[in-house]
């Protein structure tokens, strides 16, 4: 899609929408509620229609292509099953308004039940089924016509944290099995890294970075998707001679800042570094204030010397010996640097480059 732009009234809902979803994998929109992302994939399917931009898929553009024509699945958080058919009606669903014969909607129903594990249920209603399986038949129905492209709005949101686990797993699974071109929403970071190969991050109604999960999540390209994605400390300063000055201390990285501007620099706990002396001439000196040891590693809460709390993600052999109180050297090598008002990408320095 190109410059895709959805308004409703005098709000802008998508504004200047552009990115390529990769054939056969599978993309997530990422990004809080109300970020455009729902908009973005009815736009795809032809529930809506754009006010700018272009759409293609499949190398044909199909920007305002009916949705009977778009070859598209959609699945929907809350499963829009039609409570008064069976398991197997709803599935065969698409294929009895496409006038497949008799012979291939079995076919094809019984196929689908076998892969979505559900055969024993095929003549239970939805109300009978557990919320996970009746999001197994909602998918089982999307892919009965042999869609395209498969469109997943928050498809996992309304299940408890154990049932998102396992389907996310299973459909995992079931995408490496199919291959099928997928689009998935969701708020759930975690979800979008583990089952995406490509993942676009939306904010009011714009896309913040576009790119794989590693380099969403390791070269964030703005503020939101430093703060957003992951968790992370943020170090507040002002610019002086292309460095970030906190209190006495300083880190290098904000070459692309005029002076005297303030400056945020974002850093994964797990990239912080505590050492006992000054390893280099980067580290901060911090005082340890709590320890808290979570079996699998630990979590210090450091205190800079103007007072700003960071908190590093460390093993047990780190901390070994250490007590609240103590002084230590931390190493912020891997902050990245940015205006607290950046808009866009601004390709933020990342200090052990420098």
């Amino acid at each position: 899609m190109e410059g895709l732009t959805k308004r409703f009234g005098s709000f802008t809902a998508v504004q200047d929408v552009t990115f390529e979803a990769a054939e056969g994998k599978i993309t997530a929109l990422l990004g809080p509620s109300g970020s455009g992302k729902s908009t973005v994939l009815r736009l795809i399917a032809g529930l809506e229609r754009p006010d700018e931009g272009k759409l293609w898929l499949s190398g044909e553009e199909r920007t305002f292509t009916s949705v009977q024509e778009r070859g598209v699945g959609f699945v929907f958080q809350h499963y829009a099953l039609f409570r008064h058919m069976s398991v197997r009606q709803n599935i065969a669903f698409g294929l009895a308004v496409r006038r497949a014969s008799k012979d291939k909607q079995a076919k094809r129903v019984n196929e689908l039940l076998e892969l979505v594990q559900l055969g024993q249920f095929a003549e239970r209603y939805p109300s009978q089924l557990s919320g996970g399986q009746r999001q197994r038949v909602a998918l089982a129905r999307a892919l009965a016509p042999e869609p395209e492209i498969l469109l997943l709005d928050e498809p996992f949101g309304a299940l408890d944290a154990r049932v998102r686990q396992d389907l996310r797993r299973w459909l995992d699974e079931l995408h490496r099995e199919l291959g099928v071109t997928s689009l998935l929403v969701t708020h759930d970071q975690e979800e979008a890294l583990e089952l995406a190969q490509r993942v676009v991050v939306m904010h009011e109604g714009r896309v913040e970075q576009v790119g794989p999960p590693s380099d969403i999540y390791n070269e964030p390209e703005t503020p939101f998707v430093a703060n957003f994605v992951g968790s992370a400390n943020v170090i507040h300063g002002i610019v002086v001679g292309g460095r970030v000055q906190f209190g006495e201390q300083h880190l290098r990285g904000a070459g692309h800042l005029a002076d005297g501007v303030m400056a945020h620099a974002y850093v994964r706990p797990h990239n912080v570094r505590i050492a006992r002396t000054s390893p280099n001439g980067l580290s901060s000196p911090a005082g340890v204030e709590r320890i808290v040891d979570l079996g699998w590693g630990s979590r210090v809460y450091l205190r800079l010397p103007d007072g700003q709390i960071v908190v590093a993600q460390v093993d047990n052999a780190d901390v070994a010996g250490m007590s609240e109180g103590n002084n230590v050297h931390i190493d912020l090598e891997k902050a990245k640097v940015f205006s607290p008002d950046a808009e866009a990408a601004r390709g933020p320095d990342e200090l052990a480059a420098l």
